[in-house]
C-alpha cells in the first residue's frame, strides 16, 4: 500500500478552515519533505537548465514568494531544518519547518489567491514529497 502524500488543501479543508472563524492572526505551521530531486515535470517553463534538489526548487519557491507575502501584510517567523520527532512515530521526518504569520484569515486567502504568486507554486510543486500545514491561532491559557 502506498502512504498518502499530501500538497494541496482539499476543497472540504479550505471550507472547514474559513469556517473556524479564527479572528485576528493566523500562524501556518508548514511541515516539508523535499525531493532528492525537484521534479518539474508539471511545470517545464520554471524548470533551471540543470537539475537540482527539492530543498534548492523549494528555496526558488520562498526567493519568488516572499515579496507577495510581504506585500500581503504576512511574515515569516521562522525556518529551520527539521528531523525525526522526539514524541512521534519513529519512522517519519520532516525536512524543514516554517511557521509564517498572516494578520487575518482574509489576508491569508489574498495572499494563496493572487494570480502572480500562484505564477511560482510550480516551484513548491517541484520540491515536495509530502506537506502539512497546519492553521493556529494565537489564544493564551485562561483560568
Amino acid at each position: 500500500m502506498t502512504e498518502k502524500k499530501y500538497l494541496d488543501a482539499t476543497q472540504e479543508a479550505g471550507k472547514a478552515f474559513y469556517q473556524r472563524h479564527i479572528e485576528g492572526p493566523v500562524i501556518m505551521l508548514n511541515l516539508l519533505k523535499f525531493k532528492s530531486v525537484a521534479d518539474y515535470a508539471q511545470t517545464p517553463a520554471l524548470a533551471p537548465a540543470d537539475e537540482i534538489s527539492g530543498k534548492e526548487a523549494y528555496r526558488l519557491y520562498m526567493d519568488y514568494t516572499m515579496p507577495f507575502l510581504k506585500e500581503s501584510g504576512g511574515e515569516l517567523i521562522f525556518y529551520g531544518k527539521g528531523g525525526h520527532y522526539l514524541i512521534g512515530p519513529e519512522a517519519e521526518r520532516w525536512d524543514a519547518i516554517l511557521l509564517v504569520k498572516h494578520k487575518s484569515v482574509a489576508t491569508f486567502m489574498e495572499f494563496a489567491t493572487n494570480k502572480e504568486y500562484l505564477k511560482g507554486m510550480g516551484h513548491r510543486t517541484a520540491a515536495l514529497e509530502d506537506s502539512r500545514l497546519l492553521p493556529m491561532e494565537e489564544k493564551l491559557f485562561s483560568r
